[in-house]
């Protein structure tokens, strides 16, 4: 019987501790990395403009990966939340243009009513592979 090897990964501070929620899961050679939205490390919103949250999204998103020893070249999986996909589908895709490289990882786009934050526009969450 093979036991499964199952880590938690936590930047310092964890913006997520509060919420009782990892930044991400590293098991079995994969990372599971929790949806990233535009914060800082307080968890305060850094700014009611979608692209100044989206980076801020994929910069969180960078930051939780190297604390596992692991970049954004090494995803194979995406998620993106938005909550008006009309509005900002030119700028997801500039998102995806400065964030992500060829090949292009594959990837989930929705639109929802609302994320945790009312003044949250963007959320995305990623899964990687571990080094």
């Amino acid at each position: 019987m093979t036991t499964q090897r199952i880590e938690q990964i936590a930047t310092t501070p964890d913006w997520y501790e509060p919420y009782n929620i990892s930044q991400a899961i590293k098991a079995n050679g994969l990372l599971f990395v929790s949806g990233q939205a535009g914060i800082d490390e307080r968890g305060r919103t850094v700014s009611d403009d979608f692209l100044t949250q989206g980076r801020q999204a994929f910069a969180n998103l960078q930051r939780v990966l190297a604390e596992a020893g692991a970049d954004l070249s090494d995803v194979v999986k995406v998620g993106i939340f938005v909550t008006d996909m009309a509005a900002n589908l030119d700028k997801i895709k500039q998102l995806r243009a400065e964030f992500l490289s060829r090949p292009y990882p594959a990837d989930t786009l929705l639109q929802v009513a609302g994320l945790a934050q009312s003044d949250w526009q963007i959320e995305v969450e990623v899964t990687a592979l571990a080094r």
